[in-house]
């Protein structure tokens, strides 16, 4: 069962540069809210004391990482990086093709090309993130949830709740014949970072090979996820997180990632796969937008960059640590009597909003309301994962509203020291005390597709 670990051991690193973070007054950050239309995704990062909007492409590279930079092959057409991340992928996947991308967007569209993911088509997944259900709906196909009940009880402690429901699952494709892709999301970041068993991956596996559906992973915390297999499944916990990873892998027909997350760089991506006629057609795809296919829109630098993180992301040294630092702050949360998703995620911390702010009605976006109000009075820059990011009207133009309405706190990969943590534990046990006077807000212009990036809002009081 899952077990709260209230201490965090030193990190197996030491610090060899430093960035500054600059302290900016209430006064202000009311002040660039108000410009920014009250969105923190138009917030000048240098304006934020604390940044746990993301822990994409945030982390900070290693002296090795930094040492492959310099070793960087800027040839237009197969640069020996490109090679050395070739072999560090299918050492670990095991799948025979290899596609570099920009980043994880551009290879979930690649893959809405390539399996023709037109109107009148479903793909299904335990939870599609954000830009992942984007490039399946303007697609024009529908993007299909079917994750488990336990996974919308926020005080519930459950080990899986990434899990795929594999029973909705079955009658889904029993009901229909226009399924053409299963996605299993690895971890699950729209659940709050909760991990998916192997038990799971293997069961949806089987019923996809018994429906001749392919079975990809969205395997951006790969080995995130693979760290939780070993301490919540018995029978893995002896092996390293390398060979759990590659034993995930091995369940599935490829997978897209965004390298930004367990890739320890700052821009990268790949699909990886087995299919040569879909390996093929999107080759051709990448020509056209996204470059030549070994290099796929980075630098020969990005790829050296990124096959080394893929090693190191695996020590579980490391894992151990990242695991430990992101249980302490949602644990330090917890003591405080600070309303959160558990149990603790992978990659983050979730505030439940609707518990946090009771007073606030989804329809005025509570999620949204504390994330301005953390900023406006810590500085600290969070993300909501709300109604304003999944909120849909259904056929009758009736706004269907999430089951969770969390705001997350992505903490950035060997970035933020305990003390980091600490001025974020104490400024929520601070804000939670004041959380009647939080307002709620209305929404002034909304672009659409993915709203939360660019929407812009004003106050309701």
């Amino acid at each position: 069962m899952v077990e709260f670990n209230r201490r965090i051991k030193p990190p197996p690193f030491k610090t060899k540069t430093i960035e500054h973070i600059k302290k900016t007054t209430h006064q202000e950050r009311k002040m660039w809210l108000e410009e920014a239309g009250y969105n923190i995704f138009n917030i000048a990062a240098e304006n934020v004391y604390i940044d746990l909007l993301t822990d994409s492409g945030t982390s900070a590279m290693s002296d090795y990482q930094w040492a492959g930079i310099m070793m960087g092959d800027e040839a237009y057409a197969h640069c020996k990086n490109f090679f050395n991340l070739k072999d560090v992928i299918q050492d670990i996947t095991g799948f025979k093709y290899f596609i570099p991308t920009h980043q994880g967007r551009s290879a979930e569209n690649l893959i809405c090309y390539a399996f023709n993911l037109t109107q009148s088509k479903v793909s299904i997944s335990n939870q599609f993130f954000d830009t992942t259900r984007a490039n399946i709906e303007t697609s024009g196909a529908e993007a299909l949830d079917l994750i488990i009940p336990e996974a919308f009880d926020p005080s519930l402690m459950y080990d899986f709740k990434g899990n795929l429901d594999c029973k909705e699952l079955v009658k889904t494709l029993e009901n229909q014949d226009n399924v053409a892709l299963i996605i299993l999301t690895i971890t699950n970041n729209t659940g709050g970072g909760q991990p998916v068993s192997m038990q799971n991956i293997r069961e949806v596996s089987k019923i996809a090979k018994k429906y001749t559906i392919p079975f990809f992973l969205d395997a951006a915390r790969f080995a995130e996820n693979a760290y939780f297999i070993k301490l919540r499944e018995e029978k893995y916990k002896d092996l390293t997180p390398k060979e759990i990873a590659k034993k995930t892998f091995s369940y599935a027909d490829g997978c897209i990632v965004s390298a930004k997350k367990d890739g320890l760089v700052n821009i990268g991506g790949f699909i990886a796969l087995n299919d040569e006629k879909i390996y093929l057609k999107i080759k051709e795809r990448m020509v056209i937008v996204e470059g030549f296919p070994t290099y796929g829109g980075l630098a020969g630098r990005d790829l050296e960059a990124l096959a080394r993180g893929l090693v190191e992301v695996l020590s579980e040294e490391y894992l151990e640590y990242r695991y430990n630092q992101v249980q302490y702050l949602g644990n330090s949360l917890v003591e405080g009597g600070i309303p959160i998703l558990l149990p603790v995620g992978g990659h983050s911390v979730n505030l439940d909003a609707r518990r946090f702010l009771p007073h606030i009605p989804q329809a005025q976006f509570p999620g949204w309301s504390l994330v301005n109000a953390l900023y406006e009075r810590y500085g600290v820059r969070s993300v909501e994962l709300g109604s304003v990011m999944q909120a849909k009207k259904d056929k009758d133009g009736t706004w269907q509203y999430p089951k969770l309405e969390l705001v997350r706190l992505a903490i950035p990969r060997r970035v933020y020291s305990q003390e980091h943590l600490n001025y974020v534990t104490d400024s929520i046990l601070d804000l939670y005390e004041h959380r009647s006077e939080i307002f709620g807000f209305e929404i002034t212009y909304d672009p659409g597709v993915l709203r939360h990036f660019t929407a812009r809002f004003k106050p309701i009081k």
